[in-house]
């Protein structure tokens, strides 16, 4: 059963010179205890839109539904109650963590606004919740400036789950970090989805990061979608040229089977009142006059979709 349905999501932001088609008629959904992962270079809109999903944006159009329930525009008391069933792990734990909060006081935060604890439940969980994200006792009244990345990112994760979502979007929240420390955040992130039955949209741009983590790609182009599907499906036989040159760029220390790299030329269309057509088309290797036409995503195989008028001869 589907937990997350977005059906023609837009959201635009009016700028000086018209309007930037941040997220432009987006449709898929996300499974019950599945982790989507949204992928694409940087400015492409997948973080705006795990943001308008969850109502720190206001849709331009389109709906967004929660178990069933139609949440787009949900306002007051229904909007407040929401925000206990879908939360965000931001990309900085530093710049997303107040600095005059201790790591008591930034988890007590929204257990407190939530009105459901008394004081003793408030200290209780919030034990519960460092103990459940990895964060030692003697950390309890320190502040974001007096921790490592790895360790403010846990106190963010800590603070996102505190409520018991259903749904979190994790916006590169892996980017900011050491290698070294990638790995343990991951894990951290799997166990909680294992042990709260979560859902996650895992934004990056890392496909690396990626393939370890979710169970469906959707791979986004300038503020659409222009390839989802399983994830093993997408690595072993991606089909939209742009899905292709994504992969290719993936490091590899496999020196006896190197990947052929696919080098993207031409012009980044703006995303700034955008012409109909394919946008990838000034970029694309095997663009014609037929791409300037209206794209849709068509299903190529098991839940596989591509926007692409040419794939059957690429």
């Amino acid at each position: 059963m589907a937990l997350i349905e977005v059906e023609h999501l837009k959201k635009y932001f009016k700028v000086a010179s018209g309007m930037n088609h941040a997220v432009d008629d987006v449709s898929f959904k996300i499974e019950k205890g599945h982790t989507m992962g949204v992928v694409g270079e940087s400015g492409c809109g997948k973080s705006t839109l795990g943001r308008t999903i969850i109502r720190l944006h206001d849709a331009t159009s389109g709906i967004v539904r929660l178990n069933g329930e139609d949440i787009t525009y949900a306002s007051g008391k229904r909007l407040r109650k929401l925000r206990e069933h879908v939360s965000i792990v931001f990309q900085d734990p530093y710049s997303s963590l107040n600095p005059r909060f201790s790591v008591e006081e930034t988890i007590k935060e929204p257990l407190e606004e939530s009105h459901r604890f008394s004081r003793k439940q408030l200290n209780e969980r919030t034990e519960e919740l460092m103990e459940m994200v990895g964060i030692e006792e003697r950390l309890r009244l320190a502040y974001p400036h007096e921790m490592d990345g790895g360790r403010r990112q846990r106190v963010g994760i800590a603070r996102a789950i505190a409520l018991e979502p259903e749904f979190i979007v994790c916006d590169e929240p892996v980017s900011a970090l050491d290698v070294s420390i990638q790995a343990q955040v991951l894990n951290l992130l799997m166990d909680m989805q294992d042990k709260l039955g979560l859902t996650y949209m895992f934004v990056t741009h890392d496909l690396s990061v990626v393939r370890h983590i979710a169970d469906e790609i959707s791979v986004m182009y300038l503020g659409q979608l222009v390839e989802t599907g399983p994830t093993k499906e997408i690595f072993k036989e991606p089909r939209h040229p742009y899905t292709k040159a994504l992969l290719s760029a993936i490091p590899s220390i496999d020196i006896l089977h190197p990947m052929q790299r696919v080098q993207l030329m031409g012009e980044i269309t703006s995303a700034i009142n955008p012409k109909p057509g394919c946008r990838f088309a000034p970029r694309c290797l095997f663009a014609t006059e037929a791409c300037n036409q209206p794209q849709q995503l068509e299903e190529i195989g098991t839940d596989h979709f591509v926007s692409c008028c040419r794939l059957s001869e690429i």
